[in-house]
């Protein structure tokens, strides 16, 4: 996994901007800690920050192709193929000869062969912009789910782009500006695809190909998610489940370095983490690492509620045992996830504020003590919005309603009852922002776009759009936050799961299918259960664990006090006085208020940080 970025203008002569160039790939420092580089063109500028998993010594980037002494395309890439063995034959059957055995030449011949239709032949997760230099034109291509990161600004002559916003925001032309649309995009929790928070600078949407000529900025759209007819029973659907899992773990154990699974001890972490081990044992290749994250004294500070009914530590050890891994359990206490530096890692991780408690730093350390050990690490995110996993899937009231679903969950981030992330804003603002009804038009669009089987009962239509918008809108915040904590620390996470032809088959299950025994994600407890302990397999879904620390929630109401009680925190003018009073009061409960407190934060060290201009 690595870190790219460039700048293509074709009314100017980039050859002698490598300055510029510099300070743009030294963003991208921590995506790729292992080696860095520069292409110069006269008007293409690419740069690159290598992580090396695959060929460790050829894979160097930006990696360029030739003939006769002449550049025909230079490439910047960004990701695994993980069918780039099978690609590689077929090209070199039409004649392509290679000088490395990396997925980036692959990629690379594969745009000579095929043009812009080498997206429809890659497998894996990937972000990466070709320059040819032949028509000079550049392509922006992003994998099917959106697993990887790629962010663009058009500019009169060209156009800047970069794995991360930050990249971008390091040319000298590019000032962070936010608009209202920009500040309701950060707080709605809608994630809208292609939209970044930031005037001007745009993703590169899931399933998508950008292409940069002198005539202007063209997008295509290579995949989406398509209604098709299932006829599979429910036997055949389990075994073609069971059968993807297999050849999508296999494939994604391919690495040159050490490589480990993130195991929670929910069915789908451990789903992976089984399938992984016995994959190994197969190839004799010993056993499988493991870690999991958890908190000092959560033994004894653990109370259950409606949404969390069980700590993961006893079933991460429960799996690890089962299968024989070699398992570590990163500990973490609440000076560690209070600390102000590791909000500040996070937030430049992210280029914005999140406001989401603890989790992104415990994912933060969890990824820094991962990395320790391992370079590659299998995830099983996604499976949820796949599978049926969340609550809001099961919950008729939230079906019916005509909203995104996982709004009425969100107060499950923090424990039931707690405040939205937004609450301690100025009440005038928040009228102004609207959030509710830039919400209730993100819906609209989103509900748009799904594919529908034209006899579909209304269950099964309603249950389509509740898929579409979880595997379209829902699942990018939560990829997005994992590469982001993971390439902190220069760890690459694959996900199983996102396999498009896993994705593609599962969406077309009849939702009687998913739930066929009468609870969440039916279709894979089935299909894995053979590799798993009973106990897992039948274990009740719970969310990405929190600290139950009392500490936590007080510390950091005493950071909001100080910058309460300064006089310089940007923040301030943003923040209602009344309600920013309430959240200190000593009779509430700190809990019940940190969503507020931590976006609070979060929003004033981003003001901070990033001289943002808001625009409001």
């Amino acid at each position: 996994m690595c870190g790219i970025t460039g700048w293509v203008a074709f009314e100017h002569d980039l050859t002698a901007e490598r300055d510029v160039l510099d300070a743009m790939t030294a963003t991208q420092l921590c995506r790729g800690p292992d080696a860095g580089g520069v292409h110069l063109q006269p008007h293409a500028a690419l740069g690159h920050r290598r992580l090396a998993v695959i060929d460790v010594e050829g894979g160097v980037q930006p990696m360029t192709v030739e003939h006769d002494g002449r550049l025909l395309a230079a490439l910047t890439y960004s990701g695994e193929v993980y069918n780039h063995r099978e690609l590689r034959a077929e090209l070199e059957a039409a004649g392509h000869r290679f000088r490395t055995r990396s997925d980036t030449e692959v990629v690379l011949h594969a745009y000579l062969e095929w043009g812009e239709r080498l997206a429809e032949r890659l497998n894996g997760m990937f972000a990466f912009a070709i320059w040819d230099a032949r028509r000079e034109e550049l392509l922006l291509v992003r994998d099917r789910m959106g697993v990887k990161p790629l962010h663009y600004h058009p500019t009169p002559d060209g156009v800047l782009f970069g794995s991360e916003v930050k990249a971008i925001l390091a040319h000298p032309s590019v000032r962070p500006v936010v608009d209202l649309d920009g500040l309701r995009e950060l707080l709605a929790h809608t994630r809208t695809p292609g939209l970044t928070p930031y005037r001007g600078i745009h993703e590169v949407r899931p399933g998508h190909v950008v292409r940069v000529r002198r005539e202007g900025i063209s997008v295509r759209r290579y995949w989406a998610l398509e209604a098709r007819e299932h006829a599979d029973s429910l036997e055949a659907t389990v075994a073609t489940v069971r059968a993807l899992l297999d050849d999508i773990v296999h494939r994604q154990l391919d690495s040159d370095v050490p490589l480990c699974s993130l195991l929670s001890g929910g069915l789908d972490s451990s789903a992976v983490t089984a399938l992984a081990a016995m994959t190994l044992r197969r190839a004799g290749a010993g056993p499988v690492r493991s870690f999991s994250v958890d908190f000092t004294g959560q033994n004894r500070n653990f109370h259950t509620d409606e949404v969390r009914q069980t700590q993961d530590s006893p079933y991460a050890e429960l799996l690890a045992e089962h299968v024989g891994a070699d398992h570590t359990v990163i500990e973490l206490g609440a000076a560690e996830l209070t600390d102000p530096s590791r909000r500040a890692t996070v937030l430049r991780a992210r280029d914005l504020p999140s406001g989401v408690g603890d989790m992104d730093i415990s994912l933060l350390l969890l990824f820094r003590g991962v990395r320790r050990e391992s370079t590659v690490a299998l995830s099983g995110e996604s499976a949820d919005e796949l599978f049926g996993g969340y609550r809001w899937f099961h919950d008729p009231t939230t079906v019916a309603t005509e909203d995104f679903p996982w709004l009425a969950g969100m107060a499950t981030i923090a424990g039931p009852g707690s405040v939205p992330r937004e609450h301690l804003l100025d009440a005038g603002l928040l009228t102004k922002l609207d959030l509710d009804g830039y919400r209730r038009a993100r819906y609209r669009e989103a509900i748009a776009e799904v594919p529908h089987l034209d006899h579909a009962d209304p269950l099964e239509r309603r249950m389509r759009e509740i898929s579409y918008l979880n595997l379209t809108r829902f699942v990018c915040i939560l990829l997005d936050r994992k590469d982001r904590m993971s390439m902190a620390n220069g760890l690459e996470v694959r996900v199983p799961f996102c396999d498009h032809r896993l994705v593609q088959y599962v969406f077309n299950t009849p939702w009687a299918m998913k739930s066929f025994d009468g609870r969440e994600k039916s279709l894979l407890r089935a299909a894995v259960r053979d590799v798993l302990p009973a106990a897992i397999a039948d274990r009740v879904k719970s969310p990405y664990p929190v600290t139950a620390d009392p500490h936590y929630p007080a510390l950091l109401r005493a950071e909001l006090a100080q910058l309460a009680a300064g006089h310089e925190s940007p923040a301030l003018g943003l923040l209602d006085r009344g309600r920013l009073a309430a959240a200190l009061a000593p009779d509430t409960d700190p809990r019940s208020v940190l969503l507020g407190v931590d976006f609070a934060l979060d929003l004033d060290a981003w003001l901070t940080e990033y001289q943002v201009t808001l625009e409001l």
